[in-house]
């Protein structure tokens, strides 16, 4: 029975029941005001849809679907140095929390689901890394899946959980000790990450949590929180002192629906960044050094033979380059020598965090259709046919001939006109010092449905624009004028041309 602040008052006058009344106002007009503002940052997408011309809503869709597409492909471009060989270890927390209906099917579910497609997108992007998951249930820290770097054993292991149902409460500090003697014998060349997914408001520990925080901070272990309930303080504070260099905001977020979960889950794909420590902080085994790497062969055999990671049976594999041993997959380590082992493919893949490809810009209608550009009415990349420009009606033309910016009153404004880029048509996304309003306004999709590459100048459609950013990482444009380059050298080359030729050609080229 839910409890009452009144009491009955049995044939009473109004007056006695106004005496009798309990207020349960908190806060005042400041708790109202704090409410109505909460209420008022709803944003009301049925109010964004607009019907087109022909009747239907097919234009503000696929503009809501470019708009999704403009905003995963800007990224922050600024070269940084970031750890190529991660070594993250995966807290699932398998309590009865994980049964709530709030995020569908279940959070528990759901939470299986996302681990599996994130398995899947950190191996695209981190082939040299290795995983480890960790499960929380019954006050205590269950190994679900070994720190390896093959993907389908932690994808069938998760598969494996759906039988189970989460139950019990979660130990935070047993599942962070068994993290830390997971990423004890880490190579110091890598990073140590854990990435801890709770849905529950409490943790029950056996001891005193600080101590296990104190020992990850001292073994240099990060740690990312994604709740599913609530902020804990507990989990705020375990952020902030693994992570001393960095916005708290930054490593723990509560998720707000199942794409912002997604999207959480999935931004950890991206190696993190590595801050630089203090002198006295820093030891020998930290120091940078040389890594030793072999790259195997493949072979087939023409008998199934033992390999030496699993002791079964198989046809085919790769041959360790110092001890000979076979292994089933690549990247592994050697069990043998404990050589890590990879392919070329796999180093060059993880070179692209390094070297991010620039952002492209949106083209105005102005541009796309003057006489430098106007015979590109096809994309760079997959030859699609891009959107023919609009017919301007009387109103339009009419506003077109109003003057759009206001001429200079002062040296200052024409200061600022002469040191803005040669080209006007373009909107070149800037990495720290643009304002929040600029970043919107990138974010946006572009009028013409073209985009442009800043070296290049070729014009691509919004689906090579998120292919060559997520997938590909390189601009099409630009290796083909480097392809034509490098045959032109060659050509000049075999013709006996002089080197100071050659190298003002290079020179030209990459002005160009």
């Amino acid at each position: 029975m839910v409890e009452s602040d009144q009491e009955y008052a049995p044939d009473a006058s109004d007056d006695d029941l106004d005496a009798h009344q309990v207020s349960r106002r908190v806060g005042g007009p400041r708790a109202n005001k704090q409410i109505e503002s909460a209420f008022n940052e709803v944003r009301r997408t049925w109010e964004e849809v607009e019907e087109g011309e022909d009747g239907t809503i097919t234009k503000t869709i696929d503009s809501l679907l470019q708009q999704g597409k403009r905003k995963r492909t800007l990224k922050n471009t600024t070269p940084l140095q970031r750890g190529i060989i991660r070594h993250l270890i995966i807290i699932i927390d398998l309590s009865s929390a994980m049964t709530e209906k709030d995020l569908r099917p279940t959070r528990y579910l759901l939470t299986i689901r996302y681990c599996q497609d994130f398995i899947t997108e950190f191996f695209e992007q981190n082939p040299i890394s290795q995983i480890g998951i960790i499960g929380m249930r019954d006050g205590l820290a269950v190994r679900v899946s070994d720190m390896s770097g093959n993907p389908s054993d932690h994808i069938s292991n998760l598969q494996a959980l759906r039988k189970d149902d989460p139950q019990g409460q979660p130990s935070l500090q047993n599942a962070l000790d068994m993290a830390r003697a997971a990423l004890f014998h880490a190579p110091s060349h890598g990073t140590r990450e854990i990435l801890l997914l709770f849905g529950s408001l409490l943790s029950s520990d056996p001891g005193d949590i600080h101590t296990t925080i104190s020992s990850l901070v001292a073994s240099h272990i990060n740690t990312t929180v994604i709740g599913l309930s609530a902020q804990v303080a507990i989990c705020l504070t375990l952020v902030k002192r693994t992570n001393p260099h960095s916005n708290p905001q930054k490593h723990y977020n509560v998720a707000l629906d199942e794409v912002n979960y997604r999207e959480l889950i999935m931004r950890l794909a991206t190696p993190p960044e590595a801050h630089t420590q203090q002198a006295t902080s820093i030891d020998d085994s930290n120091a940078s050094s040389l890594l030793m790497m072999g790259f195997p062969s493949r072979v087939t055999d023409p008998k199934p033979s033992l390999c030496a990671c699993h002791s079964r049976p198989t046809s085919g594999g790769y041959l360790c380059s110092r001890c000979s041993s076979k292994v089933c997959s690549l990247p592994t380590t050697c069990p043998a020598c404990s050589l890590t082992l990879i392919l070329s493919t796999h180093l060059a893949r993880s070179y692209h965090h390094l070297f991010p490809l620039q952002n492209w810009t949106t083209v105005l209608w102005s541009h796309a259709i003057s006489s430098a550009h106007k015979h590109k009415t096809l994309c760079f990349g997959c030859q699609a046919p891009f959107p023919t420009h609009p017919i301007k009606t009387a109103k339009q033309v009419s506003k077109a001939t109003l003057p759009t910016k206001p001429a200079f009153s002062d040296a200052r404004n024409a200061e600022s006109a002469s040191t803005e880029p040669s080209m006007p048509h373009l909107r070149r996304p800037r990495a720290d010092s643009m304002s929040q309003r600029q970043r919107d306004e990138d974010q946006t999709i572009s009028e013409s449905g073209r985009y442009a590459c800043g070296n290049c100048e070729e014009f691509f459609c919004v689906d090579c624009d998120a292919f060559c950013h997520e997938i590909v990482h390189n601009c099409p444009g630009c290796l083909s004028r480097e392809g034509e380059l490098m045959a032109r050298n060659e050509e000049l080359g075999q013709n006996g041309a002089a080197p100071e030729e050659m190298e003002g050609l290079v020179t030209n080229g990459e002005k160009g």
